[in-house]
């Protein structure tokens, strides 16, 4: 199941690997490229440039709302 609140990392291509979208549930405060992607595409010495590109934004979601059906009016 989902949780409420996710860190969202949008990756762009670099070099030879292609852009990926990574999801993980941690906190705000770890919401950030070193936290979220795994495992990392790039070898050690390439991980800060890589990092740089990402773009990582905190979510908070209400997943009851999302799973509740859709109520229509009895005839």
């Amino acid at each position: 199941s989902s949780e409420d609140i996710r860190c969202k990392c949008i990756c762009p291509p670099y070099r030879n690997i292609s852009g990926h979208i990574y999801n993980k549930n941690v906190s705000q405060k770890d919401c950030n490229c070193l936290h979220v992607v795994e495992p990392m595409p790039v070898p050690g010495n390439d991980v800060e440039a890589y990092c740089l590109l990402c773009e990582c934004k905190y979510e908070e979601r209400s997943t009851t709302t999302i799973k509740v059906p859709e109520l229509r009016p009895c005839p």
